[in-house]
């Protein structure tokens, strides 16, 4: 069904906007009258312009979920109703947008709807798979196990993320804090010493002449920078976004040495992980494999999931399945999946598959910070090397005229 971003207005005049699924704009206008809201604009897709920029400063992170599922669930085994619960939980977070969230959904199933409908209400904070495995345990009367179930996915991809943007953090300081420095030398020292070799009046090399060129560049025409930069860093932005979407990119993301050792790693332990979570708290098999296809963010697993979800729902084995997929799913994948359908212990033998991809990342972001650092020494050394050199042969070349 297609996504309708919407605003709309209670009786009260409260504001509402969000994002809902539904098959036309008259059952969004439906849907929202039964909430108590009017509905004043709706469009296709997702946010533009202000509004998602608001968005993306107020997007509730992962941690903030965690933190609430966690503690949902502990005061849910204290007996505590849900409706004070999340009255609590809102007290306790400072995240505006997520606390407004929580006390809406606080307030329709006080109304009367379960936690799953009133969850589903906003799909931007609250996923798929997250809402489904909610549904499943108000079903079977196991909400506080499949809320247990939720939290562990969430602290291990949780942590399964750190370690990748830590091993990034150092690489990405490193090359800023060289490209202000090269900037600061551009525009403050570079000046000075072309005033100096035009008072010499001496010929210049062609490296000192480029150096001079890009220097007098940034101080004359440095608005154009920005104007420059902004393309650039959009495509980028577009690039990251369209992961799982663009088949190219992920192809070429999966040809890069070390990284492509991450990024598999990284799927094999989510996919691994949540199937886990999923078929533990009861959701079936094949509904499981659908979430999941939604949630990856490389578009080859992504295929394999969604194709694998359709096969299995013709009676196929998943580790069946899965060998036409070695290229993503290692065929030690499917040999351990397959030992899992014959024991009964599918769950489990998953968990152990998620535990071995994520040390696997963990070594692959130990390798990965040993190969850039002396990439960016190398890098580096070569731009000092270059600059100093455009810098000094005038002056050597002046010293020997003498």
């Amino acid at each position: 069904m297609p996504k309708y971003f919407y605003n709309a207005t209670s009786l009260d005049g409260e504001h509402e906007s969000g994002i809902l699924e539904v098959e036309n704009e008259k059952e969004l206008a439906k849907t929202l009258r039964d909430k108590g809201y009017i509905l004043i604009s709706a469009s296709l897709g997702k946010p533009k312009g202000k509004i998602e920029i608001f968005k993306a400063l107020t997007r509730v992170s992962l941690k903030d979920k965690l933190f609430f599922t966690r503690n949902l669930r502990l005061m849910i085994k204290a007996g505590i109703s849900l409706p004070k619960a999340l009255n609590i939980l809102s007290l306790q977070t400072d995240k505006k947008k997520f606390k407004e969230i929580i006390i809406k959904v606080k307030d329709e199933i006080t109304k009367g709807r379960k936690l799953s409908e009133a969850l589903k209400d906003y799909p931007e904070v609250f996923s798929e798979l997250y809402s489904n495995m909610i549904e499943v345990g108000e079903e079977t009367g196991n909400l506080e196990e499949v809320l247990k179930n939720l939290s562990k996915q969430m602290e291990r991809t949780y942590e399964l993320n750190s370690k990748v943007k830590g091993a990034l953090m150092y690489p990405t300081v490193i090359i800023i804090a060289m490209g202000g420095i090269g900037i600061l030398m551009m525009v403050t020292v570079v000046p000075q010493l072309a005033k100096t070799f035009q008072e010499l009046k001496i010929e210049l090399p062609f490296s000192t002449r480029v150096v001079l060129f890009m220097a007098d560049s940034m101080v004359r025409y440095w608005f154009l920078f920005p104007i420059i930069l902004i393309p650039f860093l959009l495509l980028f932005r577009n690039i990251l976004k369209s992961r799982g979407k663009n088949k190219i990119i992920d192809k070429i993301i999966l040809k890069i040495p070390v990284v492509s050792s991450i990024i598999k790693e990284t799927n094999i332990a989510y996919t691994a992980r949540t199937l886990s979570a999923l078929i533990g708290s009861g959701v079936p098999i094949v509904r499981s494999l659908e979430i999941i296809s939604k949630t990856l963010d490389n578009f080859y697993f992504r295929e394999a999931m969604a194709f694998s979800a359709k096969e299995v729902r013709k009676g196929i084995k998943l580790s069946q399945v899965l060998k036409s997929f070695l290229n993503v799913y290692p065929i030690t994948f499917s040999e351990m999946i397959a030992i899992g359908e014959e024991t009964g212990e599918t769950s489990d033998i998953l968990e152990k598959i998620a535990d071995f991809s994520e040390s696997e990342v963990e070594n692959a972001t130990k390798n990965l910070s040993s190969v850039i650092e002396p990439l960016i020494m190398i890098i580096v050394g070569a731009a000092i090397g270059f600059f100093a050199v455009s810098m000094i042969q005038p002056m050597y070349s002046m010293l020997g005229s003498m």
